[in-house]
């Protein structure tokens, strides 16, 4: 208790912290908070890139076809990226992710037409063969 009576409250108990501990748990309040503020920035500056970027639309091929499968330990859900790399006629090669619905529709070998805007998938159309 204080000179008042009352129990002392958290101020006075992290004034009796020794200085390395309150060291400690500021330098990794620090990286918690930078770290989460660097993926909102780094997601902001993406989302910004792709809308200021005209959208494209272009002859490709697709060459390829990838799962970025992350989570599932225990009992946390799992969930699943999809990728398809794309080459046009000057042979330039890029990779977008595609929405799940649309992964299983294409094929490696397919040729059409490839609509993006940044590093955003709009929409493939197959040309026959």
């Amino acid at each position: 208790m204080n000179h008042f009576g009352e129990p002392y409250g958290f101020w006075d108990f992290f004034s009796e912290v020794p200085l390395l501990i309150k060291l400690f748990f500021g330098i990794l309040l620090i990286i918690v908070v930078g770290g989460f503020s660097y993926v909102i920035i780094k997601g902001l500056r993406m989302w910004v890139s792709n809308n200021r970027a005209e959208v494209i639309t272009q002859k490709c091929k697709i060459v390829d076809k990838r799962t970025e499968v992350s989570g599932g330990s225990g009992d946390s859900s799992t969930s699943t990226h999809y990728y398809v790399t794309f080459e046009t006629e000057d042979h330039r090669r890029f990779e977008l992710y595609i929405p799940d619905k649309v992964y299983g529709l294409l094929v490696v070998g397919d040729e059409g037409e490839l609509t993006y805007q940044g590093t955003r998938f709009k929409d493939f159309t197959r040309t026959a063969v």
